[in-house]
């Protein structure tokens, strides 16, 4: 299963869930956190657990509330009689809320890992509850409220030193994990060409997808993290001439000298590509 995009839906907006449908996007993460203002919750789980029902032929994930918020008690109950393919966590503070949400839910759970201070100390131990995970994000937008910063980003958009440090240990835990590691959202949904420059960045770093917040991103974002031609075609000839000759440590392909992190990459482009593990 590719997750080169994640597209946000409203709960509360059943007819935005069937256009989204059609975006384009590899999943849908139908929210009932952020996106759905108190009095509204309510409204919002009964047009989510009624989209649930419904046929479909991408994961559907639903973003319930916070352990521990008022409104967790009512989402869990009510994704509970319905076919959510997986639950993303907000908030998450490492396995410790893994385990905790676990013993509600036999789903896989895609953690925001990222939210609260405490959060960032627990990004190693999510290798410990691999086996509950669904992949890892991460968030730059609750943080800075919590620790008292003004601001995530850099007046040039690049993100400030401290949220730059935690987008890196996001990446490093997931892949810690072994598990798809998801960029989080570019808020800016009407500059495409920004989001592309930072979805390229994102599929550079090591990031295996991304979420969105507009059906608009869905394309660029699927563009950023689906390898292109060239590259797979390098990644083809890598991967079969250890294949011819499996004993080997190193080979020379194309003029160049490869080894086992090059084989481990090409299989990693060749996976992205949607060609196998």
């Amino acid at each position: 299963m590719r997750l080169r995009s994640l597209l946000f839906v409203p709960g509360d907006r059943p007819d935005r869930m069937e256009k989204a449908l059609s975006s384009g996007a590899d999943a849908l993460i139908l929210d009932l956190e952020d996106a759905v203002a108190p009095a509204r919750k309510a409204e919002a789980r009964l047009a989510v657990t009624s989209f649930l029902q419904r046929d479909r032929f991408i994961p559907l994930l639903v973003r319930i509330n916070p352990l521990g918020s008022p409104y967790i008690d009512d989402d869990l109950a009510a994704i509970r009689a319905t076919h959510a393919d997986a639950i993303m966590l907000p908030k998450a503070e490492g396995a410790a809320s893994i385990r905790a949400l676990a013993n509600w839910t036999g789903l896989p759970i895609l953690p925001i890992a990222t939210e609260t201070p405490s959060a960032i100390f627990a990004l190693g131990s999510y290798r410990d509850v691999v086996d509950r995970l669904f992949g890892l994000t991460w968030g730059a937008e609750d943080l800075p409220a919590a620790i008292g910063a003004t601001t995530a980003r850099e007046p040039d958009g690049r993100y400030t030193a401290p949220i730059e440090t935690v987008r890196s240990l996001a990446l490093f835990a997931a892949h810690s994990a072994g598990v798809a590691a998801i960029e989080t959202v570019y808020p800016a949904f009407r500059d495409l060409d920004g989001l592309a420059a930072y979805a390229e960045r994102g599929a550079r770093d090591g990031f295996t997808g991304m979420m969105a917040i507009h059906p608009d991103q869905v394309r660029v974002i699927n563009q950023a993290f689906t390898p292109g031609d060239a590259e797979v075609a390098a990644a083809r000839a890598i991967v079969a001439a250890f294949a011819a000759e499996p004993e080997a440590g190193v080979l020379a392909v194309d003029g160049k000298m490869v080894d086992a992190p090059h084989l481990a990459q090409a299989r990693r482009v060749l996976a992205r590509a949607g060609e196998g593990a």
